[in-house]
């Protein structure tokens, strides 16, 4: 069987959210849906008496969440196979351990237990750090939740060799949805830096845009030969990066981005400013892809 896309629920509508692209997504990629709820965070909240000493009120609560997830997911996407799964286990730690063998994982932006005025939720941050898999976190507004502009964003780096997982897992998405891909490079161009392309154009803002423009084709070249179906719309934006993939976002479906590993580090991913900016403030889903050691 494929590996199943890992969805966290704890009843909030955010996790609703998330059920609902999930179970999208996991009818456009044919793999399994997987609805966990880990109910330790629970015990914070104040203890009831249980109605029955064999079903204690937090196990039948989560059965409840997870009940509820499930029949809409399958009312979403009748061809998905749902499978639940109730763990007595903190939630960033059951969804670490679940995309150790995941398609993916998907989150709300925020659960129950979080405040209101934060802009995203700790459980949601965490995972997409530290996830050995793609995590998706599902914000941003309706019509960009339900796929509505078909057109996903992707913030490329600079090549290196073989493409990197996010190229390919921004294109297998938008091969899987027949989606339009805006390839998004940023550049910038720093007062007095003398290179090789400016002695070629002669003026630093044509040198810099260059580079940009062939730093894009060299990393686009092999996923558009392997994916031809897509297209691929390139982008270079003077400016910082995270303010040029927000702008793009907000007529995108989905927002794709890299993270790096810290060497030697057990946290896992290291969310650079980008990733950062975009989980916190991006107007649409937003897909974190971990990059290879």
């Amino acid at each position: 069987m494929a590996l199943p896309l890992v969805v966290g629920v704890d009843g909030s509508q955010s996790s609703l959210n998330a059920v609902d692209w999930a179970a999208d997504a996991a009818a456009r990629h044919r793999v399994p849906l997987r609805l966990v709820h880990g109910s330790l965070w629970e015990r914070y909240e104040g203890m009831k008496p249980a109605t029955d000493p064999e079903r204690p009120w937090d196990r039948v609560t989560a059965e409840q969440i997870t009940d509820a997830a499930a029949d809409r997911a399958r009312r979403r996407g009748p061809e998905v196979k749902v499978f639940t799964e109730v763990v007595p286990e903190d939630p960033v730690s059951l969804l670490l351990r679940a995309g150790q063998e995941a398609f993916g994982v998907v989150t709300g932006a925020r659960g129950r237990g979080e405040l209101s005025a934060l802009l995203l939720g700790s459980v949601a941050l965490t995972v997409a750090a530290r996830a050995p898999c793609p995590v998706t976190v599902v914000r941003g507004g309706t019509p960009n939740r339900r796929g509505s502009f078909g057109r996903i964003v992707l913030g490329v780096d600079e090549p290196a060799g073989e493409p990197a997982p996010a190229l390919r897992y921004a294109f297998l998405e938008a091969e899987a949805g027949g989606r339009e891909l805006a390839a998004v490079r940023a550049w910038r161009c720093p007062a007095g830096e003398v290179t090789d392309d400016l002695m070629i154009y002669g003026d630093p803002v044509r040198a810099h845009w260059a580079r940009a423009e062939r730093a894009l084709d060299d990393a686009l070249r092999i996923p558009e030969r392997d994916h031809p179906k897509v297209v691929v719309r390139r982008e270079t934006v003077e400016g910082p990066a995270r303010k040029a993939l927000l702008h793009a976002a907000a007529t995108a479906d989905l927002l794709v981005v890299g993270a790096h590993r810290r060497h030697g580090h057990l946290a896992g991913l290291q969310l650079g400013r980008v990733a950062h900016t975009a989980l916190h403030h991006a107007p649409c889903p937003v897909a974190i892809v971990p990059e290879r050691i």
